[in-house]
């Protein structure tokens, strides 16, 4: 069956389930509320309905859509006895775990493209006055896709390293609340730590470092990733000044290498700990 057998039929799995579709309709439903405020504004701005789907995407509803696709993917067959069945066939632990990400992150991705494909005409309709800069409006697309598919990536790792619905259960909404609400979001982050420990010490921190911290997360990447990338203007009227040739590990294309490493390393994480775990 190989890689291409186990994302086949993942995928016609999948793909039936309605919680998995569920958030990425309310993700849909978030976009058509902003274009329509926007369409109360006398002078709409492309650019702040893409803030606001960066607010209420990397904050709740990118993450939510990849975990409720993934965290059961491979912990939900160990539970039951069916990856026994899967594994009976020609297929290597490796070749689930791969497949599993490819199948879950291709519904993942097609649940978020949807939101945007439907965005366009929905712009022309409700906003026809504002400029949509389809340039921007793809790159925004694609790092957001490539955020969801990291958030897969770390929901299968987290359910190929579990032997129960209830222990990915609790993997997946740990990771979420720490890389998530704690580094980002809440004011006892790292950020926040690195604050208090160098006034206690009397260590100096650089502000690049400390935004290279806070991107550490896929959120924070994901955010920062967006800002400098499309909103350049935005993220240094925020940052209170523009920074004149800032270290490389906190430019914008950095930020997407980032994102690109929460979907390699949690994938041969996940597949090396599936490798020695004891099927029963």
């Amino acid at each position: 069956m190989s890689v291409v057998g186990v994302l086949r039929k993942d995928f016609k799995d999948v793909r039936r389930a309605k919680l998995v579709w569920a958030p990425a309709v309310v993700y849909t439903l978030f976009m058509l509320l902003f274009f329509w405020g926007q369409s109360q504004s006398t002078n709409p701005d492309f650019y702040q309905i893409l803030w606001g789907l960066v607010g209420i995407g990397g904050a709740l509803l990118i993450p939510l859509i990849a975990l409720v696709a993934a965290y059961l993917s491979i912990a939900g067959e160990r539970e039951s006895g069916s990856i026994k069945f899967l594994l009976g066939l020609p297929n290597t632990r490796t070749d689930v775990v791969v497949g599993k990400v490819l199948s879950r992150s291709a519904v993942v991705t097609a649940g978020v493209l949807v939101a945007f494909v439907i965005g366009v005409p929905a712009a022309a309709l409700l906003v026809p006055d504002m400029t949509f800069e389809y340039g921007d409006y793809v790159l925004f697309a694609a790092v957001t896709v490539l955020y969801a598919v990291a958030y897969v990536a770390v929901a299968v790792a987290i359910s190929a390293a579990t032997a129960s619905r209830s222990r990915a259960m609790s993997g997946a909404i740990g990771f979420f609340f720490l890389f998530n609400l704690v580094w980002n979001f809440l004011p006892v982050g790292p950020v926040q730590m690195i604050g208090f420990l160098s006034d206690q010490f009397n260590v100096e921190v650089s502000d690049s470092v400390t935004e290279l911290v806070y991107s550490i997360s896929p959120t924070g990447a994901y955010l920062n990733g967006i800002l400098k990338l499309i909103m350049p203007d935005r993220f240094n009227a925020q940052a209170g000044a523009v920074v004149a040739d800032p270290p490389f590990f906190i430019q914008g294309w950095f930020m997407v290498l980032i994102l690109a490493a929460w979907v390699v390393v949690p994938l041969a994480l996940g597949a090396w700990r599936f490798r020695r775990a004891e099927l029963g």
